[in-house]
């Protein structure tokens, strides 16, 4: 019988007065460790088991362990993330989803190969999946009797349209004072630290022949004896002679001037006039030039308001260095490869929150530089790429100056009147009546075609979508986008996703048809046979973007 407290180990064929029962290292009651040879296999199991072997078996399990591990960190490595996600995903054959509606691969993939003029990479194929997105929940609103009328959605739609306006107000604040005094003027005629000149040129194209050159330079000599004796005339010889077609308009004017403003051999005799006097014939790089300043009292008024508009700029300027001062306006050090980057993705840029540039109180993310983006020329998405480091930083200052400078103007209570919202109403109703026509889901098309249920006006809305994209894509209907902003206050009110790994087997399944397409004699388009490329509709008159941004009912396509 065993001694009390005392228990039979597993490992040994006598008691152990160890507390564990864990096959550890044993010891015998007088506390040395027990020898290796009475390490045996416990006597029921009918045999010995040397603790030596037990030892060889565990480091052998582990080292197969390691071995499993490394197979599949290779075998990782050799499929490829994309490769794992896109098998263990489960919505693989799903491109995109927007509240109930999905886009399937194969649909997807059906658009794309028939269109060769389409490229078959995730990008493109991602852009097309974000419209389809837009026009599902557009379409979707106007089936469920939304009211996308309302004050919230205009201002949320047109917000490059009333930023402008708040801009414009608050810059009327700042610049706001009395006009200049006659008194004022002449003392700033007469000081000459800005000057009004009048020009006739006779351009000379570069490389011309000397033949072309000469035959200038006497028209020029022809007409000086009349331009000295012209006077106030002289404004009708540049409509009629010039060929500046910058100034000819102006009566050859070139606008308020200080020093340096003009090339060399102009600016050494332009500045050498006393007021009514006129230049010899002057030779620059741009061909041969009569120059007149012209006196105050032929030039008064517009003295006046070019000296009001440059006060102005420098006003704007002041104000707006002293902003740039005091929050510390900080483009980050990665900022220009970044904007870059988000520029060549621009769905997934609108959403990202990476910091471009920091100041006091805040900073600015990938997403705010991706609005104002939308807001002013689309051109500027092509220039980024390829501008300099420098370019791009200048670029985000400026930006960030204007972001600050609205929220200077909703801290200043700055507010639109009715008229500016009636123009504000009207540009908005205008873009939702356009894209309902190019959907055909008016009231009466859902009244007489949908049904009567909510879910079967929803499900002829989306089948026009479908019909819609299938159409751009066949190259039977022109892309009209639907507005970025218009876009994102539906998204935000609506459910949706973008599945890459659906998008990368879109691209894969289209490369197929093409390809059995190509076997099958070029069936579905073929040289020649593209697509028109997917342009932007026409937006509102074009408003100046050097200084401000400019409102935009349409972005570009993504």
């Amino acid at each position: 019988m065993q001694r009390r407290g005392w228990r039979a180990c597993r490992w040994r064929s006598k008691p152990c007065s160890s507390k564990r029962m864990c096959g550890a290292r044993c010891r015998s009651p007088s506390g040395s460790a027990g020898s290796a040879e009475s390490r045996s296999a416990p006597a029921s199991s009918g045999r010995s088991r040397p603790y030596s072997a037990i030892i060889i078996v565990i480091r052998e399990r582990k080292r197969m362990r390691r071995s499993s591990l490394v197979f599949v960190a290779l075998t990782l490595t050799l499929v490829g993330c994309d490769a794992l996600r896109d098998a263990f995903s489960s919505r693989a054959d799903v491109v995109a989803r927007a509240n109930g509606q999905t886009l399937t691969v194969d649909r997807l993939a059906g658009w794309a190969g028939v269109n060769r003029d389409l490229p078959l990479d995730p990008q493109t194929l991602g852009r097309v999946s974000h419209a389809w997105v837009d026009y599902t929940l557009f379409a979707e609103a106007l089936a469920g009797g939304k009211d996308l009328h309302d004050s919230a959605t205009a201002a949320a739609t047109m917000w490059p349209m009333v930023s402008q306006i708040k801009w414009q107000k608050l810059h009327n604040r700042i610049t706001a004072r009395e006009s200049l005094t006659p008194q004022q003027v002449d003392s700033a005629y007469q000081t000459g630290q800005v000057r009004v000149f009048q020009h006739i040129l006779f351009q000379v194209p570069q490389n011309a022949a000397d033949s072309i050159d000469n035959r200038k330079h006497r028209q020029a000599e022809q007409l000086l004896p009349q331009a000295r004796a012209a006077g106030v005339r002289f404004s009708q010889l540049a409509v009629r002679y010039s060929e500046d077609p910058s100034a000819k308009t102006a009566g050859g004017s070139l606008g308020l001037a200080t020093h340096g403003q003009f090339v060399p051999q102009f600016e050494e005799a332009a500045w050498q006039l006393a007021p009514g006097g006129v230049s010899s014939v002057v030779r620059t790089q741009f061909g041969y030039h009569i120059i007149r300043r012209p006196p105050l009292a032929e030039v008064r008024d517009s003295f006046r308001v070019g000296l009001e508009s440059q006060i102005t700029r420098e006003l704007d300027s002041v104000y707006v260095d002293s902003l740039d001062i005091k929050r510390r306006i900080q483009p980050v050090g990665r900022a220009p490869d970044y904007v870059r980057t988000a520029v060549q993705d621009i769905d997934g840029a609108r959403t990202s929150t990476r910091v471009l540039v920091k100041f006091r109180g805040g900073s600015l993310k990938v997403r705010d530089l991706m609005r104002w983006l939308a807001a002013l020329n689309p051109q500027l998405l092509q220039s980024l790429p390829s501008a300099s480091d420098q370019q791009i930083n200048q670029f985000l200052k400026a930006i960030t100056q204007r972001q600050l400078l609205l929220e200077q103007a909703d801290s200043a209570k700055v507010t639109l009147s009715p008229d500016d919202w009636r123009q504000v109403r009207e540009e908005h109703d205008s873009t939702i009546a356009t894209l309902t026509t190019i959907l055909n889901l008016t009231p009466e098309a859902l009244r007489d075609s949908a049904g009567t249920s909510a879910q079967q006006r929803v499900t002829f809305a989306a089948a026009r979508v479908n019909d819609y994209l299938d159409r751009v894509l066949h190259k039977r209907a022109r892309y009209f986008p639907v507005p970025m902003f218009l876009a994102e206050r539906l998204r935000e009110q609506g459910n949706w996703s973008v599945d890459q790994a659906g998008i990368r087997r879109a691209a894969e399944r289209g490369e197929e048809l093409r390809a059995d397409s190509t076997q099958a004699g070029g069936v579905g388009g073929g040289a020649g046979g593209g697509a028109p490329r997917m342009t932007p509709a026409p937006g509102p008159p074009p408003i100046d973007t050097a200084r401000h941004p400019a409102p935009g009912r349409v972005r570009s396509p993504r």
